[in-house]
């Protein structure tokens, strides 16, 4: 199993959602979506022809926000991982529950934070 990443998103930790759904959305003009699975809730949405944008409440630092996430279409998530890891990878966060399916967390060689996603309805494993 090797990554083929079907859609790529970079991930915001942001300290006020409703402050940042308010710009986003006002002032820049592109219509972010609420959507459920986590407290309070989180915002989705994306730029004509570019990356998926995803802000979610909570506690972050310099150098874990923005992060880019790669989504995987076929599955095989805990495969993926495990050939990083064979691979010498640095994972930080194993496969664990994400809203709406399943993420992991890794580092690129200079330390710069990238993730998989993957959804809750295609297995983890294909192998």
């Amino acid at each position: 199993m090797s990554l083929k990443p079907k859609n790529v998103s970079i991930v915001f930790y942001v300290s006020d959602i409703l402050r940042t759904e308010s710009f986003y959305n006002e002032t820049l003009g592109l219509g972010l979506e609420r959507m459920e699975g986590a407290e309070p809730f989180w915002l989705q949405g994306s730029i004509e022809n570019g990356p998926g944008l995803i802000f979610f409440q909570q506690d972050g630092k310099r150098g874990d926000t923005p992060a880019i996430v790669f989504e995987l279409d076929e599955g095989g998530i805990d495969d993926v991982v495990s050939e990083l890891a064979q691979k010498g990878v640095n994972i930080v966060t194993p496969v664990s529950e994400a809203p709406g399916g399943w993420s992991a967390d890794f580092l690129d060689p200079d330390g710069f934070g990238l993730g998989l996603w993957q959804s809750g309805e295609l297995p983890r494993s294909v192998k």
